[in-house]
């Protein structure tokens, strides 16, 4: 269904129109759980628990009867208290008049899942779908009424926004007038274009953003000191917005530097103009085009099941790549749904690689590629011709619904020179393997020509061959080339996965600069091993 459609649209229309063409209305809910689970996984976690209670039983365990904590000063107590969930922090009000003041003047913490009757025992946001309580957003009004700032951090993630309009407006007036720092304001999952209010546009204290199933209000009309001038981190979650408004959100983030967009509801054409951008990540969305226009500080441009018609009429999308002289890390491409495009060049097979179509700071690389679809191996060596200092390959092997034509190591040998792969790589990791011809080629022919390669990492889905032995039969052919690398180490693992499970990827953890490669996550079990 056209995502055009449901926008606007009320839950119970949509699923009689899903009825109406014979489909399944249940599959509504069930893909709107499964956007609001990734969304839920991939916010930041809150800074307290209520998982940890303060323990009485050590405080009456005082020799002398002394109460030391009480002769801490006002700014350690005040420290203490802002650790605390919510409802503890009020709580210490009771102990005497100091504490009252105490909590009064702590940066708060306040996160609505910890005001539900079980006090968020239920588990994570995204387990508790559906559990919308009116208490919830009433004892936040109270407290947010009641505080006088500044708040800490505000997770609001527990209400049917919709039915409670007119408290939302208030919560982002107080919320900036009180100086909030962290913000994650999520929707429950209908309708999916609420209006979210222009107040917080005047949150200008934020420095992390996290919302979701919203419709961005026109920023055309918002007054012209509107913006986040100490925003660092932005996520958007199934957000209805315009090109403008995301546009505008950048310009008016000057110290931006992580930006997550997951399960865009329209196409968007994505263009990046920011002079402090670090890393973006587009994920789980229909982009028309991706134009890297001038991000001269930027070092990740991540995506993950990103498709989209492209700006030609055609079925894939534009990902075209301009001035970032810091780009270290991209990827997924995906031959099938991306068009690459070099600053003015678009990147087409056997194109001769130019000093004006390579991008020579990318060290890390991901690629997604169907091995018995032709058209899209014939474009391997194209993009990889473009990245000529890639010490980190990881290579995606899709199944082909449609196969049309596999290709073999004379293919690979008549490529020419790729300097990345001849120069430069160190270490080649191989999903998904399934063991046909074609994937074998590459890996031949990575083998015979990566001098410096220092690993070769095959994964195997789960359940693939029926033993190790199968497996090393199948693997015969490359264990047995001529390896241009003597010292590289060949490894193979099983995926926990079944097969076509996709590519594996975590948005909180792509976002974290202390994991070099985001593409390596860590969640393999070891199958059987074996040496070139």
């Amino acid at each position: 269904m056209d995502p055009q459609a449901i926008v606007g649209t009320s839950m119970r229309d949509v699923q009689a129109m899903l009825e109406r063409d014979g489909q399944d209305p249940r599959t509504l809910e069930l893909g709107m759980d499964l956007s609001l689970a990734v969304a839920y996984d991939s916010l930041p976690d809150p800074p307290v628990s209520p998982a940890a209670p303060l323990s009485l039983a050590a405080a009456a365990w005082v020799p002398d009867g002394v109460d030391r904590i009480g002769r801490l000063p006002d700014a350690v107590l005040r420290d203490v208290v802002s650790r605390l969930p919510a409802k503890d922090a009020a709580r210490t009000a009771a102990l005497s008049s100091r504490w009252t003041g105490l909590w009064r003047s702590a940066p708060l913490a306040l996160v609505d899942a910890h005001l539900l009757p079980d006090g968020g025992a239920g588990g994570q946001p995204r387990d508790v779908l559906g559990r919308d309580s009116p208490g919830v957003a009433a004892a936040v009004s109270r407290v947010l009424a009641a505080h006088p700032g500044p708040f800490r951090c505000v997770h609001l993630t527990c209400s049917t926004m919709d039915a409670h309009r007119g408290e939302i407006a208030r919560w982002l007036q107080h919320l900036a007038a009180k100086g909030v720092q962290e913000l994650v304001f999520v929707n429950r999952p209908w309708p999916l274009d609420l209006p979210l209010p222009a107040s917080l546009f005047s949150c200008a204290s934020l420095t992390r953003l996290h919302i979701g199933v919203w419709r961005l209000p026109d920023t055309r009309a918002l007054r012209r000191a509107a913006g986040f001038p100490n925003l660092k981190e932005l996520g958007l979650y199934v957000v209805v917005m315009e090109d403008r408004d995301l546009a505008f959100l950048l310009n008016r983030s000057p110290v931006l530097e992580t930006l997550v967009i997951l399960g865009y509801q329209t196409e968007v054409r994505f263009r990046l103009v920011s002079r402090s951008l670090r890393c973006v990540q587009l994920c789980f969305s229909n982009f028309a085009d991706i134009a890297v226009v001038d991000a001269p500080r930027l070092e990740r441009l991540l995506m993950w099941i990103t498709w989209g018609r492209g700006s030609t009429g055609n079925e894939r999308s534009r990902v075209k790549i301009g001035y970032a002289p810091m780009l270290r890390v991209v990827g997924y491409l995906q031959p099938e749904m991306h068009g690459l495009e070099i600053g003015n060049t678009i990147i087409k097979a056997g194109i001769k690689a130019t000093a004006s179509t390579m991008v020579s700071s990318v060290q890390i690389m991901a690629i997604e590629v169907r091995f018995e679809v032709r058209n899209e191996v014939k474009m391997l060596p194209s993009f990889l011709k473009c990245f000529p200092n890639i010490e980190t390959l990881h290579v995606q092997s899709e199944k082909a619904d449609d196969p049309t034509g596999k290709v073999n190591l004379k293919f690979w040998q008549e490529a020419g020179p790729i300097d990345c792969v001849q120069s430069h790589l160190k270490e080649l990791v191989f999903h998904e393997f399934r063991g046909s011809r074609s994937e074998l080629a590459f890996l031949k022919f990575i083998a015979e020509r990566a001098q410096v390669l220092e690993k070769m990492v095959i994964v195997v889905p789960h359940g693939r061959f029926s033993s190790g032995e199968d497996l090393n039969a199948k693997l015969k052919s490359l264990t047995c080339a001529k390896w241009a690398s003597k010292d590289c180490k060949l490894k193979v693992f099983t995926s926990p996965s079944t097969e076509g499970a996709g590519p594996a990827y975590n948005i909180r953890v792509a976002s974290d600069f202390s994991h070099p490669d985001p593409f390596g996550l860590i969640y393999y079990h070891c199958c059987c091993k074996c040496s070139s």
